[in-house]
């Protein structure tokens, strides 16, 4: 895998789960073809929409494998991050091992490195691990920011060839992507409402949550602004609006697993400490779901 493929639409897939808790292969690996069969650009098991951090290593692995089983002509980047470094390397080297093609890695969390700390961990594993790796800032959830500086020194590491953007500083985004034009590293956006305005700055795509529900008007959009015809993206931004914002409005992924089980995807299954959406919002979900089918 090179950097040519980081364009377009990745989902960060859910993990389904059966009604005692274990993890439902099946639907897992038809949520798989049916992405691909929408025309996604490729796969991304394992993230946070993934629930990773309530399933143990071994399920981690196995998921990773089943999504690359089912799908035939994309790519699957595996979420394979943590808080630390060493369990990082080890998921990193069996998501390798299960035939990944590329590793998406959360900043760690918690612990709350310095800029340095960033460094040093990415490029151990860049080091050690020889696929592509796409850095993961979302400093809502880990509580410490990868600076613009740190990620231009990733940039430079011949692994390290992308970034998924989901601060919500759009002057940084903007600022990353313009002082690594010259680089091969893409950035993605990794926030739904801001996927537009990334790819308007210079970013090549989205790992994407409403690509779950709405794949084929996300890819349209994705590509459509790829192409230059930003009018088209506009109206496609506008009409999947409502549902962005919905799919946030309680913690991700508890909205867009309610939004699969609406569209006959699957139960709405959840592990703790995630619970189910409260009905107020479900039925906002069922009214914006039903508008975009109308």
């Amino acid at each position: 895998m090179t950097t040519d493929p980081l364009r377009g639409v990745y989902p960060a897939m859910t993990t389904p789960f059966t009604e005692d808790g274990s993890i439902d292969f099946d639907q897992l690996q038809s949520d798989a073809r049916r992405l691909e069969e929408a025309g996604v650009d490729g796969l991304v098991p394992m993230g946070s929409t993934g629930e990773s951090a309530t399933v143990s290593h071994e399920e981690h692995v196995d998921v990773v494998e089943a999504v690359v089983d089912a799908v035939e002509d994309i790519p699957v980047i595996a979420g394979s991050g943590s808080n630390n470094t060493r369990e990082a390397l080890e998921l990193s080297r069996r998501c390798a091992d299960v035939g990944a093609d590329a590793l998406l890695l959360i900043s760690p969390y918690y612990n709350l490195p310095e800029q340095q700390g960033f460094v040093d961990h990415y490029e151990r594993i860049a080091d050690e691990i020889d696929l592509p790796q796409i850095v993961y800032n979302v400093p809502g959830r880990t509580g410490q920011n990868i600076e613009p500086d740190t990620a231009v020194e990733l940039a430079a590491h011949e692994n390290i060839v992308g970034y998924k953007a989901a601060s919500g500083d759009t002057g940084q985004i903007s600022e990353i992507i313009e002082r690594t034009r010259d680089e091969e590293f893409a950035v993605l956006s990794g926030d739904d409402g801001m996927t537009l305005s990334v790819l308007s700055m210079g970013g090549t795509g989205t790992i994407s949550v409403i690509g779950n529900i709405e794949p084929e008007r996300t890819v349209e959009m994705v590509h459509s602004a790829l192409d230059g015809d930003f009018e088209r993206a506009r109206e496609l931004h506008h009409e999947l609006g409502p549902l962005a914002r919905a799919l946030f409005i309680e913690s991700n992924p508890i909205p867009v697993k309610e939004a699969m089980e609406i569209r006959d995807y699957g139960p709405a299954r959840l592990r703790l400490p995630l619970t189910r959406i409260e009905e107020e919002n479900r039925e906002e979900l069922e009214a914006i779901l039903a508008e975009l089918e109308a």
